[in-house]
Order: structure tokens, then sequence, then C-alpha cells
């Protein structure tokens, strides 16, 4: 394990949400327009999607898979490595209904190498799903979380603080910072939170994670110069909610700041977690694209096909 620079981040980044409350308008949140926007919506709401045994492609040397699985969930897949990006199968979360099935299902994974959870909210950090993965050999995860992993049949679990690396074999990975918060019952702020760049057979595959935007993605493009981005475009309205999350138009400009190749969009789609419509993030992505001259750069992934760059 190794680091890129002799930094450690504070306990505290950046002031903390207390509650739903401090997520949304102070004038417009109360109880109830939470619950029928996020719950009872979700209820009505038929889930869509199926889950399909993927074709998964014989890959050359340098070449890599990925597939998104939904939500913020890929399997990253080279020759010799499968890798699990926030794996979540779950149906429900809690009241949160699933209103997209997962593209595939935990019994269609390949044997799996390498799992790396970006921090330890519920969507993210799934426990039920992590418990029914196929024995993971290593567990990678921000400072804070070791002990949540406990348990869960890793072979290994290694917590990393901002711009550590941990190399095994040939493989790389970095926890690179995000504008998030790590707290998973909301009082314990000593867990972290980031991003991964993944380096391997001379590739870089960057997943942000959950956050809003901020300067720090020049910083990553400069450092990491990641090739291909898995960028979060959902759960950003109420305007306040972009404290933490960020909407198709920052996804575009942390694109361009990372100096990326391929543009991958994630965190929309499978639970309602804010008040857009859960088609809107892609289409708008789409319109921004074009009229950023950048469409060809956008890989909008239908979950559980694999796609090769």
């Amino acid at each position: 394990m190794t680091r890129h620079k002799p930094y450690r981040p504070p306990v505290v980044r950046q002031p903390l949400p207390r509650s739903f409350k401090d997520l949304t308008p102070a004038r417009h949140f109360n109880p109830r327009t939470f619950f029928r926007q996020m719950v009872l919506k979700a209820l009505l709401t038929r889930r869509t999607g199926q889950s399909r045994k993927p074709v998964f492609p014989k890959l050359s040397h340098g070449q890599v898979a990925i597939t998104w699985i939904g939500h913020a969930s890929f399997l990253v897949q080279f020759t010799d490595l499968n890798v699990l990006i926030d794996p979540n199968f779950a149906n429900w979360l809690f009241l949160l209904k699933r209103l997209k099935r997962s593209g595939l299902r935990i019994e269609h994974l390949p044997p799996i190498d390498l799992v790396l959870l970006t921090h330890a909210h519920f969507d993210h950090f799934h426990k039920p799903t992590l418990r029914r993965l196929p024995h993971p050999k290593i567990g990678v995860m921000p400072w804070g979380m070791g002990d949540l992993a406990h348990g869960l049949g890793f072979g290994r679990v290694v917590e990393l603080e901002w711009w550590e690396s941990f190399s095994h074999r040939d493989w790389k990975v970095i926890l690179t910072p995000s504008k998030h918060w790590g707290a998973r019952v909301l009082r314990d702020h000593h867990r972290g939170y980031g991003g991964f760049v993944l380096e391997h057979q001379g590739r870089r595959i960057y997943h942000a994670g959950d956050s809003a935007y901020f300067e720090g993605f020049k910083e990553i493009g400069r450092t990491c110069a990641p090739e291909i981005a898995l960028l979060p475009i959902g759960a950003y309205h109420p305007e306040s909610f972009r404290c933490v999350h960020m909407g198709p138009d920052d996804a575009i400009q942390v694109f361009k700041d990372l100096g990326a190749r391929w543009l991958v969009p994630m965190h929309y789609g499978s639970f309602q977690l804010s008040f857009e419509e859960m088609d809107e993030p892609p289409r708008w992505l789409r319109q921004l694209a074009a009229e950023n001259g950048i469409s060809r750069h956008v890989k909008i992934l239908d979950e559980g096909v694999p796609q090769v760059f």
C-alpha cells in the first residue's frame, strides 16, 4: 500500500446533514412531501426492467468490459481481474422500492477478485448483497468502514485515505476525494467517502462514488488521468440536493475537468432518491452532450449488457 501524497484528511470536511430536512429547502420540505414523493409514488409505480443472464465477452489484454448493474453498481472485467463497485442487488431499501430491476442476478456474476466500496450509505454499501457475493477476495473502502465489512465474506479488508493507493499483483486502486459525506446513521462521522481510480493493463477507470461538483475533479484529472469516467447524474432536485449530488450538467463539467475519453452515467433510474422524474437525467444528459459536441464520448449503458472499451 502506497501514498500518492502525504496527506491525511480531517475527520470532517464540510457541514454534514443532520436530517432529511438539511438536504431539502426548508420552506418546501415536510415529512408528508417526502413520503408522497419518495415512498408512496414509488409504491404505486410498477417495477420495470429485467435481469438477464449476461454474455460476457472474451477479452484481449488491455481490453476492459464494463457492465452496469444499476444505480451505482458496476462489474468491471479484464482478462485476469473481475471487480465489483458498490454492488447493490436489492429490490427494497427499507421503504424505498427499486423501480428498475438490477441488470443481472448475483448468481450470474463471475468469481469476484476485488470489491470497491465508495462510502457507507445504504444504497452503496448494501450488506445483504455483500453477504451473498461469491466470496470476494479483497474489499477496498475509505477509512473508518472496515468494521462494517467484518463478517461479510471478504478474505481481506483494506481501508484507504484520500490519495492513498493499494496495489496487488499488477493492479492498483487509488481513493480520490469527493464532496459528499460518509456517515451511515448520521452520527458516525468518522467514516470516510470518495471515489476510486482503478489502474490495470494500461487502463484507468474512475468511479466517482457520490459527489457534488467541486474543484477537486481537476486535480483528479491532473493526477490520475482517467480514461473512462463513471459519473453520477441523478438525485439533484431540489437544488439543495446539489450540496452532495450532481446533475447531468455537473457531470459534463466533471468529464471536461478530468480530460477523460468516455463518460458513463450512473446513479439514476433505480431508486427514487430525489424529486426529478426518473427518466429526466439521461434525457438531459443526451441534450447537453449534443450541445457540447461530445455525444460520441457519452456511453449510456443498458443494465446487464457488457460494453467493451
